[in-house]
């Protein structure tokens, strides 16, 4: 079975992929040859995945495929950054600046309580089907670690001392809510692949 991924994001493709294994081969959208992007309008997660996906099987002549989207919940900011986690910190997209106004915004907080959300929509033989995983855990006061992307340098999951860019892959989808959600999503196309 053939999936196409709605994102260019080496990150996100790699750890995809390394949730969902070799049962399934996942293409990128410029392996695909789709180049347009896509816009992440609404307010929550689970309606940009699908509207990331329904634009993904138009473009490329409903082909099965899937998108994700994923955001960050902190308490103490009212679940902010949440849909908006990407761009936090305005255009250009950096991860470093995300990170320094996180952090300013939760100087003053003792509750650093938060949590990593994956919604994925996968589009399969024309239905829409929803997964979702979820990491909680809490934000440090300094970045550490250089491994990950996005957050990963200042988010440490409940059950562990180190912060996902401390973490190799594998350590880190022992926690990781993508590899949550995409477990779902492996589970749910090996029981469609075993009904054919």
């Amino acid at each position: 079975m053939r999936l196409i991924f709605a994102t260019n994001n080496p990150h996100k493709l790699e750890e995809i992929r390394l949730a969902i294994g070799t049962e399934v081969e996942i293409v990128s959208l410029s392996d695909s040859g789709i180049k347009q992007e896509i816009p992440e309008p609404f307010h929550s997660l689970k309606e940009n995945a699908q509207l990331k996906a329904q634009t993904i099987h138009e473009l490329s002549g409903g082909e099965n495929c899937f998108s994700e989207d994923t955001g960050l919940e902190v308490d103490c900011l009212g679940g902010e950054p949440g849909v908006h986690s990407a761009r936090y910190a305005g255009e250009p997209v950096s991860f470093a600046n995300n990170i320094r106004k996180l952090l300013r915004a939760m100087a003053d907080s003792e509750n650093r309580r938060a949590r990593f959300i994956t919604v994925i929509c996968l589009i399969l033989n024309n239905q829409e089907y929803f997964f979702e995983g979820r990491c909680e855990g809490s934000i440090l006061r300094t970045a550490t670690g250089l491994a990950g992307f996005g957050y990963d340098s200042v988010f440490v999951p409940d059950g562990s001392q180190k912060s996902f860019a401390e973490m190799s892959p594998e350590e880190k989808n022992l926690f990781s809510h993508r590899r949550k959600a995409g477990d779902l999503l492996v589970a749910f196309l090996k029981k469609q692949i075993f009904q054919s």
